[in-house]
């Protein structure tokens, strides 16, 4: 083959092929952190990749540059072959998105400037006029808002089911979607989830809404998940039944509150007409933090397992003290159907949860404004502990009536437990109730 031959089997400039198993033995995600996606000798050896801070790239023929861009505007399935333009692809993001497929098992992934850039890309571009997006109920102010105030100018409807739903309740919803659907011309075009939802960690039966899509639905509808709060650790979605796992990478991913971005990860299928969207609108993630968040992976299941392991000793803490209401952790969940879904689904509470206090919003401000290690700040996910008040910052925007019915009270703080020494912060929680 010369070198001006096009090879369409290879995507990159024939890197060295990867090391998935040894000895018949799957690599885990901890370990393909390390090295997957990338080959030194294509970057003069560097261990590390080193960040790429060009607009565009070089083609090595025109016959190249006509294919590559054969493959961006859909003549030819399959996207790009090749490295073409920062607003399209380029080598840190590629790995990165290497990378994260890795950690759910997917397909294909796609990383975005911030969470909510990839859930509104992702959302786009599926929804037409007249089409009908089904959600469970909480869900991150913004997505609520984005479906409800943004995709309703037009002419997308919504309809949504509580986070605990069953089977039965599911359907209900469905087929209530479906006749609104058909009023307007259009279809129900995604099933879009939260679980746990934020900010109350109520988990939704990824099994009972894959089986009521099946029986309601006879065309492609994804199933997507906003998997942030549990992944990529404790909760694999698409092993249950989802299609699109979504991330704000800001959080456990990033792990370091330094950074935003966002990404999706399925099969091929279901990323190519996103892929084709961001090609279009922009919103890929930049070099700089696509690099930050390899440095980030290849510590995040040390991160998470230390933060899972200090939020379990705080709220073991937090139970029995006097002035707590209850807790939204799910270590400690009380109700059987989320115990249920919670054991089929998870495989780890998470280091996330909220605490009920209790009195309103004065006595979670007395705690919020008395805490010295806690950082009163909201996302969560970093090796700090964070805590925020939901129902007067990230959930403001949601309707007073809206957040009484999703269970956003005015007593519920939100807390993200990071990796400092958890005797530490129980002793900051203890000295912080006090002024409750």
């Amino acid at each position: 083959m010369s070198d001006n031959d096009i090879d369409p089997t290879t995507p990159r400039k024939n890197p060295k092929p990867e090391v998935k198993t040894i000895g018949g033995r799957e690599l885990k995600p901890a370990t393909l952190m390390m090295g997957h996606g990338y080959d030194p000798t294509l970057s003069e050896g560097s261990l590390k990749p080193p960040i790429f801070l060009t607009s565009t790239f070089a083609f090595p023929s025109a016959a190249d540059g006509k294919r590559h861009f054969e493959g961006i505007t859909g003549k030819r399935p399959g996207g790009a072959e090749g490295l073409v333009y920062s607003r399209f692809n380029a080598p840190n993001q590629e790995i990165l998105e290497d990378r994260l497929a890795v950690w759910d098992g997917a397909e294909d992934a796609l990383s975005f400037s911030s969470g909510m850039t990839a859930i509104c890309v992702l959302m786009m571009a599926y929804a037409d006029q007249g089409d009908v997006i089904v959600h469970s109920g909480p869900l991150y102010a913004a997505s609520e808002g984005f479906v409800a105030k943004v995709l309703s100018r037009w002419g997308i409807n919504y309809f949504d089911f509580p986070a605990g739903a069953t089977r039965e309740q599911i359907d209900a919803v469905l087929e209530k979607a479906k006749s609104k659907a058909s009023e307007n011309g259009g279809k129900v075009c995604m099933i879009y989830l939260e679980s746990p939802g934020n900010p109350t960690n109520a988990l939704v039966d990824i099994e009972a809404v894959k089986d009521a899509r099946d029986a309601a639905l006879d065309w492609d509808c994804p199933i997507a998940i906003d998997n942030t709060f549990l992944g990529p650790l404790w909760q694999r979605p698409l092993d249950h039944g989802a299609d699109i796992v979504c991330y704000s990478l800001t959080k456990y991913v990033g792990g370091h509150s330094d950074l935003v971005a966002g990404s999706i990860a399925g099969a091929k299928k279901w990323m190519d007409p996103v892929r084709s969207l961001r090609n279009t609108m922009g919103g890929i993630c930049d070099p700089n933090t696509a690099w930050m968040l390899l440095r980030s992976l290849e510590t995040v299941e040390l991160r998470m397992q230390r933060a899972g392991e200090n939020a379990e000793k705080v709220c073991d803490y937090l139970a029995k003290h006097p002035k707590v209401e209850g807790l939204g952790y799910l270590g400690m969940i009380k109700d059987e159907r989320q115990q249920d879904i919670y054991d089929r689904h998870c495989l780890g509470a998470g280091s996330t949860f909220s605490l009920l206090l209790k009195g309103g919003e004065a006595e979670c401000f007395r705690f919020l404004d008395a805490l010295k290690i806690a950082k009163l700040a909201v996302s969560l996910g970093g090796t700090e502990t964070l805590a925020s008040h939901p129902a007067s910052m990230t959930h403001l925007s949601v309707a007073e009536g809206r957040r009484a019915e999703l269970g956003i009270s005015d007593n519920l703080v939100r807390i993200s437990i990071g990796i400092e020494d958890a005797d530490d912060l129980i002793a900051d929680f203890e000295q912080a109730l006090e002024t409750v």
